[in-house]
């Protein structure tokens, strides 16, 4: 069984609310959904153009597909348009939620944009993705039904795979806004034994996360078991690269080249690049968030694919 700690910081943007943390019991209780290929889609950010090539990667996979957006599909999108399109194209698919999409949906600005940031991250970020958070919650606001929407989201979901059993989260297998699913803490043996017991308590044998924004994957080859997380769809996860990246499990190979990749029971668990176009991105970014603005000064220079 694993153990939800209840500390909770005061500062808003590292706060982690309550109701985000569900315990890795939880998720063993979600509805099993079967599917021959499933795609993780971790930090979408508002991107059209990874959405439309997400969608195209979709239509050439042989046999059943699903798309699962695991949360902060939302964060760039402040034009209302551009926000309207992305929450209708991704709530036609399967999604659960992310900080983003739980705070938007929220009725309190407590916790800031959600992310229940470590210390390791600089106080300037915090504050600039607060703010960021409140443009963006400023522009849902003007569309209740979306609202209602990501208010009824899932924080997790279950499906099955061949005789691989996939959960995928946003945050960690406890909270929402977790982040021990962060590269750095799978490498840590002090996390051993508390990554034993998730697996134990979600009945499954991959995790797939995204939150912390940085790709990583831990395989378990003595019981065959990993976590992947696949860092942004939306956005560059490795410098020189303007490549967005997702993850895929399937029963088959992937047809599509693969950055990293993994063997769970009979699934082959892939990290796939997403080749959107980055200069059209590139443009839509720069309409939403001018030189100077809080997502210019914290992103542009990682969505140029300098990291």
């Amino acid at each position: 069984m694993s153990t939800v700690i209840d500390t909770v910081t005061e500062t808003a943007g590292r706060s982690c609310p309550l109701h985000y943390r569900y315990g890795a019991e939880r998720i063993a209780s979600a509805p099993l959904r079967s599917t021959d290929t499933l795609y993780v889609v971790g930090g979408l950010y508002g991107n059209l153009q990874a959405l439309d090539a997400i969608e195209a990667m979709a239509a050439q996979e042989p046999g059943d597909v699903t798309l699962c957006f695991n949360g902060d599909f939302n964060w760039f999108n402040v034009d209302p348009q551009r926000f309207a399109e992305i929450n209708r194209r991704v709530l036609a698919h399967h999604a659960t939620a992310g900080n983003v999409e739980a705070e938007l949906a929220s009725h309190s600005s407590d916790a800031g944009c959600g992310c229940a940031y470590p210390e390791s991250v600089d106080a300037g970020t915090v504050e600039r993705s607060n703010r960021i958070h409140t443009r963006l919650k400023q522009v849902a606001d003007q569309f209740p039904d979306v609202q209602a929407q990501l208010a009824a989201l899932p924080f997790f979901a279950r499906y099955q795979v061949g005789a691989c059993r996939v959960g995928v989260v946003h945050g960690d297998a406890d909270s929402l806004a977790g982040w021990r699913f962060d590269g750095a803490s799978l490498q840590d043996p002090a996390n051993a034994e508390w990554l034993d017991a998730a697996f134990q308590s979600a009945q499954v044998d991959v995790f797939a996360s995204s939150h912390t924004c940085k790709q990583a994957l831990k395989v378990n080859a003595a019981d065959d078991r990993c976590v992947i997380n696949n860092g942004a769809a939306g956005m560059p996860n490795f410098a020189g690269d303007c490549r967005g990246l997702i993850t895929r499990i399937s029963t088959h190979q992937s047809p599509h080249g693969s950055m990293y990749s993994a063997r769970v029971a009979d699934a082959y668990v892939d990290a796939l690049p997403v080749p959107y176009d980055h200069a059209a991105w590139r443009q839509s970014f720069v309409s939403q968030w001018l030189l100077g603005s809080d997502a210019y000064v914290s992103y542009f220079a990682r969505i140029e694919g300098r990291l």
